[in-house]
């Protein structure tokens, strides 16, 4: 039993540490972001904790395609949900932040602000797994819906790079460390994060990552209890 739920307890107890210690500790003074680097234990840590559950939603999606088990159908649906969950967490707090740093301190407008590529990108990244969503909900055949989806789901995390990573650094960005920025920062530089950021940081992307696992591992259980018909055939 403990050997199940000492990760569920490191991740509150992380999470805790990340909460009073992220909005307690001081951070270093950096020209525009200021205060609201504080973010960086929320926003940033919230699209690493999606890359690692869409990572895990892949993963499942290929086993099911070589072996047809309907458990790894349901964890691939189930991470991707909770990828996906992330992945709007993660831009709610991203777009907040833009709000404070790029309106209010550089004076954007909201129009430039919605051009931008890292946005676009993200954007782009969130509504292919919304589509994936979708056509999971258009079929009414179990194992066709898990075929289809599974295939569908290497495609979208295949996507997730070029949308997010690779095409907003490949142009013009407001992003803090896209080239030609002159927007602040770029958060994760070794010389913005002091070693009082990292002892945060690093905790910090560990406990999101926990936490998202841990409600998908419920969500499959719970599926598994509604189908529990279906994979006992």
């Amino acid at each position: 039993m403990v050997n199940k739920i000492w990760w569920k307890i490191l991740s509150f107890l992380l999470l805790v540490y990340t909460i009073v210690a992220g909005f307690l500790l001081p951070v270093p003074r950096l020209n525009i972001l200021n205060e609201t680097i504080r973010n960086l234990y929320f926003h940033v840590c919230m699209w690493m904790g999606m890359m690692v559950l869409f990572a895990i939603s892949f993963y499942h999606s290929v086993k099911y395609l070589r072996h047809q088990n309907f458990r790894s159908d349901i964890a691939s649906s189930s991470y991707a949900a909770l990828g996906s969950f992330f992945g709007i967490l993660g831009y709610a707090t991203g777009f907040l932040w833009v709000n404070v740093t790029w309106v209010t301190d550089q004076g954007q407008s909201i129009g430039s602000v919605l051009k931008e590529p890292k946005l676009i990108g993200a954007a782009i990244a969130l509504l292919i797994y919304g589509a994936y969503f979708v056509l999971r909900g258009s079929f009414t055949d179990i194992d066709k819906r898990a075929r289809v989806s599974a295939v569908y789901n290497i495609f979208a995390f295949a996507m997730l790079f070029p949308s997010i990573w690779i095409i907003p650094r490949l142009v013009g960005s407001l992003h803090p460390g896209a080239p030609g920025s002159d927007s602040g920062n770029p958060a994760l530089d070794r010389t913005d994060l002091d070693s009082t950021m990292r002892m945060i940081f690093y905790p910090a992307i560990i406990g999101w990552t926990l936490l998202g696992v841990w409600i998908a591992t419920l969500k499959i259980r719970l599926e598994l209890i509604k189908n529990k018909n279906i994979i006992n055939e």
